[in-house]
């Protein structure tokens, strides 16, 4: 099965980082799963706007537990890996679905940034998880009086999926 090359630049994480362990052939593996968004400016003028880009990224070992430990809600991030497709029949449905499998991960966060975000965590804080606010200097920006963001109505609601 031949696999597709995704890159996802300046993207902010929607939520904390979920690190679990799945049971693999040779003893548990890390497991993680995190929400990155990134947002494209679209059109001239009076037209422009922002378009975001949610992926879910799952990172597996190693990276999994690094990003666990060294990632929060509104950390930045570069990511590159491979998306494939995992379609399958349910009650004689198909049903299409795409994962994502992160390769690289790139923190883009000084060391600073990355200790600020995770010293203050959410009120629904999860074991292995750190819940913050996005910096206020990172805030998305909406556009001359258009629409805000994808991202930041997402911020605003709490949601840590727009859907």
């Amino acid at each position: 099965m031949a696999f597709v090359r995704v890159e996802q630049r300046n993207a902010h994480l929607a939520s904390a980082v979920r690190l679990v362990s799945v049971a693999g052939r040779d003893g548990p593996v890390s497991k993680a799963t995190l929400t990155a968004i990134s947002n494209t400016r679209r059109g001239s003028g009076d037209n422009r706007g922002e378009e975001a880009t949610v992926i879910l990224w799952t990172l597996w070992g190693k990276q999994a537990e690094n990003a666990a430990q060294y990632l929060a809600k509104g950390s930045h991030v570069n990511l590159t890996g491979r998306v494939q497709n995992n379609n399958y029949e349910k009650d004689g449905l198909t049903v299409y679905s795409m994962a994502f499998t992160a390769e690289e991960v790139d923190y883009l966060d000084t060391k600073a940034e990355g200790d600020a975000l995770r010293a203050r965590p959410g009120p629904d804080q999860e074991q292995h998880a750190t819940q913050v606010k996005p910096a206020p200097d990172r805030a998305p920006r909406s556009t001359k009086g258009r629409r805000a963001s994808a991202a930041a109505e997402l911020d605003e609601r709490g949601d840590p999926i727009p859907f």
